[in-house]
């Protein structure tokens, strides 16, 4: 990684030693010489009716996003999620280690140059071209964040005879836009722009520079606007405290600024997850908490305790009987609780999944929330089951308690078959329609194949729930193959299995009542009413696309067939180096 940032260093460091110098301060541009201060209304968002606009004047709204949109007045958390998600443990380190200085810069009036360093140390380096953080993991936190009045004031100037609205940033364009077009739906009644600095780049990466105000683009069109005289009536919209948006080329447009005093704003409600403008259903990252200065030092404090941790807890997942090895695991914070009771087995069958000669298989259909799904299902079952996933780690396999994943291909036909089989035999085989985890409250499109398979025993769906409480066990665009340890490494985790009432299938799909697409919505409605989720038509090629920029296949490697006779010194030994070798990048 270090020969891939001196490109970006090289620009970085002598733009440093420029920015220590004294140098003249800028002129103002004509528009800002020309017109008086603007006028500061305090304790109130803009009304409506000063929206509205008179006869034949138009009227631009700008929107500080960080002084009013947000509820923080922070945005450190929001660049350590760029430095954990796209560069790793060092780079968030080293943001960490600067924070009191960047503390002391933003108290000392220095908001602007303790957001170009905070970018600088996020970026520098960093390839331009794939990162998704902005649009994969910034828009979780940044709508967990958003005040719900703030939103409604801006909704309701969007509905008026507005000419724009401008929303207004100090943080990069590349980490604020997607999240403002996708999930805040910017596509109001009157055209809106996003007024945010780029960042630089060189040769493809980031050199960890920010573009100058007047280079960025929206501000340009409305200076130039302002310029000419045909810029009509602006007013923003602020927060109190938001020193940077009231000292900026944009308030010095600006005819009227709407100050909501702190008294008002301490008044104000984060936005309900139901009244997200765009449902969030899918988004990437490892933290499953926002890393505000002290949960990350809590969450530096705790990696090697979790890193040993997991590899201890991985030993005894894989030596001891499940009876004993949840009792174990319980003691160190990861448990699992059982809701209702287990199912029944089917008639003619009276283990449920034995393997004895003339017994049916059963078939269990899950929601999918983490790679260890399968296995807390074997765990509530007291008996071995079969899994079947069309990707997964070589790693994560050769760790698995519960023995090999049989692996799809993607064809219908050979699926089909190779499930077929493992009923035949009479094993408990657990598949996970969706395809794909989701870490929301929402259930992707159930692929209509395990209908078929079902048999005279059916399908038993099975509701799955787990919280985390400091890392997610998926990803979407990093290493898998750590996915179990980011798990395992929880200081608290739980999972939740619900057995739902047996489905019949083989009379349904055979005779014709139903298709087995009607079957698959079937089962996907009773385990989101079950857990309280939202059924959705999302594919597996939908999240890949948004979150990676892929349709997410994976080709499979061959399959080992000798793989459960892989002694637990040997697991446990490629399990630590591939933990070590993640802990060092």
């Amino acid at each position: 990684m270090a020969w891939k940032m001196l490109p970006a260093a090289s620009k970085l460091f002598p733009a440093l030693v420029r920015a220590g110098k004294t140098t003249p301060p800028r002129p103002p541009p004509p528009a800002a010489r020309n017109s008086p201060s603007p006028t500061v209304h305090r304790h109130a968002p803009p009304p409506a009716a000063r929206l509205a606009g008179a006869g034949t004047t138009t009227t631009t709204l700008v929107v500080d996003v960080d002084g009013a949109l947000l509820l923080s007045r922070s945005l450190f958390p929001y660049f350590m999620l760029v430095a954990l998600e796209a560069g790793g443990f060092l780079r968030p380190l080293a943001l960490l280690l600067l924070y009191p200085a960047i503390r002391c810069c933003r108290l000392g009036g220095g908001g602007d140059l303790a957001v170009r360093a905070m970018a600088a140390v996020a970026f520098c380096g960093l390839r331009a071209r794939t990162f998704r953080a902005g649009r994969a993991v910034l828009p979780r936190w940044l709508l967990e964040d958003v005040a719900a009045e703030a939103l409604d004031a801006a909704r309701r100037a969007g509905d008026g005879d507005l000419e724009r609205v401008v929303w207004a940033s100090a943080m990069p364009r590349v980490m604020v836009e997607p999240f403002l077009r996708e999930y805040l739906q910017l596509q109001l009644p009157a055209p809106a722009a996003v007024a945010a600095r780029e960042m630089k780049t060189a040769w493809g990466f980031y050199t960890g520079l920010m573009e100058r105000d007047e280079d960025c683009e929206a501000m340009a069109l409305m200076t130039a606007s302002a310029r000419e005289g045909g810029g009509g009536d602006v007013v923003g919209f602020s927060g109190a405290g938001s020193v940077e948006f009231l000292s900026s080329r944009l308030a010095s447009i600006c005819k009227e600024v709407y100050v909501v005093s702190a008294e008002e704003q301490s008044k104000w409600r984060r936005l309900a997850r139901r009244d997200y403008p765009t449902p969030l259903v899918f988004h990437d990252g490892r933290l499953a908490f926002l890393p505000t200065p002290l949960n990350t030092v809590a969450m530096f404090t705790w990696l090697p305790l979790g890193a040993a941790l997991a590899v201890l807890r991985l030993a005894v997942g894989l030596a001891l009987p499940y009876r004993v090895a949840t009792a174990l695991l319980a003691a160190t914070g990861q448990s699992w609780r059982l809701r209702g009771s287990l199912p029944v087995p089917p008639p003619g069958n009276g283990g449920g999944g034995g393997s004895s000669a003339g017994s049916a298989g059963q078939l269990y259909a899950c929601n999918h929330r983490t790679l260890i799904d399968p296995v807390y299902v074997s765990i509530a079952l007291d008996r071995p089951v079969r899994a079947v996933s069309y990707s997964l780690s070589r790693v994560s396999d050769l760790i698995s308690p519960i023995g090999a994943t049989v692996r799809l291909a993607r064809d219908r036909a050979r699926d089909g078959a190779a499930m077929a089989r493992l009923l035949a035999r009479g094993d408990s085989v657990v598949v996970c329609p969706e395809g794909t985890t989701c870490r929301e409250p929402y259930l992707l499109r159930f692929s209509p194949l395990f209908a078929e398979l079902g048999g005279a025993a059916g399908v038993v769906p099975v509701a799955l729930a787990v919280d985390t409480s400091m890392f997610y066990g998926t990803t979407a665009s990093g290493w898998k193959a750590v996915d179990p340890f980011y798990y395992l490494s929880n200081p608290r985790a739980c999972y939740t299995v619900q057995f739902l009432d047996r489905v019949d299938t083989a009379g349904v799909v055979s005779d014709g009542k139903a298709t087995s697409a009607d079957v698959a919505n079937r089962v996907q409605r009773l385990i989101a009413e079950a857990l309280g989720y939202e059924c959705t038509m999302f594919t597996r090629k939908d999240k890949y696309l948004m979150l990676v920029g892929n349709d997410g296949a994976v080709a499979a490697p061959p399959i080992r067939s000798k793989l459960a006779r892989v002694p637990t010194c040997m697991r446990l030994f490629v399990a630590s180096c591939s933990l070590a070798a993640h802990m060092s990048i």
